[in-house]
């Protein structure tokens, strides 16, 4: 009886095993970790910075009669760009990185096709930011497309003062505007000997030399000087003698004027030749060039106006004297940077290009923000020295955009130690290499 008892229990007791087994499990609970024992969350660690590539459009004349100077600024800008992707970028107020891209066309040195080419890049490209052209004309092409599709544009490579007097609200301008070209001669002139008040001016009559001289003419006589001549000559022209004859009748203190190259340099020989008795000299475009060098000691003294020139001496120090905030590389190293890229001395439309990138990424960096009013409030705000010089923008509505800081690097012949002839800064005071040579022999 008892073990036939302890079958019968045991039976039970396995079939109840045999019940559970088959019905639903429970889920074991358990207590959660301490955090100090839980692996760390992800979102403890150092959140990576958003990313952002941000178009860049602008055309170039990889083909026709401004390749030259266009395929310079091209390498000027091409060579910032590289650099500030390299460095990691523009840094955003939300912590965004800001790299750039360059959507680019060849222009082929056509107005036409500088219009139809801006207004792919706006509408098809959707550049974020335009670069102008080279060339005055083909920048104003480009002007009427960034402001009709509420594109922010830097232009360089254009110094015409009407593209920034038609109402663009969002044109901005790198290069000293034609209307300066020769104003800061005279305030040179007037720095060196506030005695000299008699100036001969003598022009080509090409539209540019013109606007150039108009403009010097109303400067000087606001400042008070004696205008004693004011004539043209055609551009063509060999021999100045019956034009110096004149200037020397009017003894003035300084001759001013000048057109492109070739009657530059001959004006300035047969001014030597005829020993006039200025003592000063100021002509356009052609002294700076190297060749101009080839005068000899007709060269000497004639001082010339440029945009910018490798050894012009903008520093940290010079901005300090000046009150301004330095921004930027310094001129020895982009004149480094570009040789090492290029092989090549970088001139002014190299640097041109080089500081329309600049000017947009400090606009960037001041608005934290990539939004077309925040970076155009901060342009308008601009107003800086770089390696290239003053930046600063007219922000009137009469000629909003217009470049109101940046003043002509004046280079002046001069003889070294060994009598060898070469370029010297002698304004603005902030980046001169040397004292002005006066009065000239």
């Amino acid at each position: 009886m008892k073990r036939s008892l302890f079958v019968l229990l045991s039976l039970l007791v396995l079939g109840s095993m045999a019940i559970v087994a088959c019905g639903p499990q429970a889920t074991p609970t358990t207590a959660p970790q301490p955090a100090a024992t839980q692996a760390p969350a992800a979102t403890n660690a150092p959140a990576q910075p958003a990313a952002k590539t941000v178009t860049i459009g602008f055309t170039s004349s990889q083909t026709g009669s401004l390749n030259v100077e266009s395929t310079r600024q091209y390498n000027g800008l091409k060579l910032w760009m590289d650099q500030v992707n390299k460095a990691g970028g523009v840094k955003l107020a939300d912590g965004t990185m800001v790299t750039f891209k360059a959507q680019t066309y060849d222009d082929e040195s056509n107005k036409d096709r500088v219009q139809q080419l801006y207004t792919k890049l706006a509408t098809e490209d959707n550049a974020d930011f335009l670069i102008s052209p080279y060339s005055s004309g083909l920048a104003a092409a480009a002007a009427v497309i960034a402001q009709q599709y509420n594109k922010i544009m830097i232009t360089t490579g254009a110094a015409d003062d009407s593209t920034y007097k038609q109402g663009y609200t969002l044109v901005y301008q790198a290069y000293t505007p034609a209307s300066h070209y020769l104003t800061g001669a005279l305030d040179l002139l007037a720095k060196t000997d506030p005695n000299a008040k008699k100036i001969a001016v003598a022009y080509s009559t090409d539209s540019f030399s013109t606007s150039v001289v108009n403009a010097l003419k109303t400067y000087a006589e606001g400042k008070g000087y004696n205008i004693v001549l004011f004539e043209g000559y055609d551009p063509a022209t060999t021999d100045f003698s019956a034009l110096i004859n004149k200037i020397q009748a009017a003894a003035p203190d300084a001759v001013m004027g000048g057109g492109h190259f070739q009657d530059g340099s001959t004006f300035a020989k047969q001014l030597f030749e005829k020993k006039i008795g200025a003592k000063f000299v100021a002509l356009l475009v052609a002294p700076p060039e190297d060749q101009f060098s080839q005068l000899g000691d007709a060269a000497l003294g004639v001082v010339g106006p440029s945009q910018w020139e490798p050894q012009v001496n903008f520093t940290q120090d010079s901005a300090a004297k000046a009150g301004l905030t330095w921004y930027g590389t310094t001129g020895a190293d982009f004149t480094s940077a570009y040789k090492a890229a290029y092989n090549e001395d970088p001139t002014y439309h190299s640097a041109g290009g080089y500081i329309a990138g600049l000017i947009l990424q400090k606009a960037i960096e001041d608005a934290g923000s990539l939004d077309t009013t925040a970076v155009a409030k901060a342009l308008d705000n601009m107003d800086i020295l770089t390696f290239y010089g003053h930046i600063k923008f007219d922000t009137s509505a009469a000629s909003h955009g217009l470049q109101i800081g940046h003043e002509m690097v004046y280079v002046q012949w001069q003889k070294d130690s060994s009598g060898n002839l070469g370029k010297q800064i002698v304004w603005p005071a902030e980046g001169a290499t040397a004292p002005a040579l006066y009065p000239i022999p």
